[in-house]
């Protein structure tokens, strides 16, 4: 029973990977605002760059962790 859903999820997964893949290829201004949020450390120096968006992927935690507990609140609705 679990590997059945297991393999749902995968394929949503992927599904989901495909479509963000198509996005950035297709319609790279929808995501240009990744990496530029205030928060986001970037250093740049003649020879070196550090970047690291924090706040940027804060916001992509918490959009995953909604989707994913989706079911679970529809759930306790019911």
């Amino acid at each position: 029973m679990k590997k059945k859903y297991m393999a749902r999820w995968i394929i949503v997964a992927g599904i989901a990977l495909v479509i963000l893949g198509l996005i950035i290829q297709f319609f790279p201004w929808a995501v240009n605002w990744f990496g530029k949020l205030p928060g986001d450390i970037r250093i740049e120096n003649e020879n070196t760059k550090f970047y690291f968006p924090v706040v940027s992927m804060l916001i992509v935690s918490a959009i995953i962790t909604l989707l994913v507990n989706i079911p679970r609140i529809i759930k306790l609705i019911k």
